[in-house]
């Protein structure tokens, strides 16, 4: 376990001796769960075609996170089509020759 600062230390004591209380409704608390079952529940199975360079660096950011690649995908379709995933200004930008990776054209098989 990663060395606390006396702030999480009092903290986590203030919280294995029972004295936290939580803030949360019961209305507040209902909405968490409906919340949290609607993002949970993956009913719909997607299969979908990425170019080796991409699906390779989507690995290593899941990697990275310390999750499952799948679950990067999932998460971040899921944020952008919530709004809450924005494209950085300059970005979605560069030529097809400025490019980390380079891509094969359509017909290149």
């Amino acid at each position: 376990m990663p060395k606390l600062d006396s702030y999480e230390a009092e903290i986590l004591n203030a919280f294995e001796k029972g004295q936290l209380k939580s803030v949360a409704t019961k209305a507040m608390l209902e909405d968490f769960k409906a919340a949290a079952r609607a993002t949970a529940i993956k009913d719909r199975r997607v299969n979908i075609r990425l170019s080796s360079g991409d699906l390779s660096d989507i690995q290593v950011k899941a990697l990275e996170e310390g999750i499952p690649y799948q679950t990067l995908i999932a998460s971040v379709l899921h944020k952008y089509v919530t709004g809450r995933l924005a494209e950085a200004p300059g970005l979605g930008k560069k030529r097809p020759a400025e490019r980390a990776t380079p891509r094969r054209s359509p017909d290149a098989r």
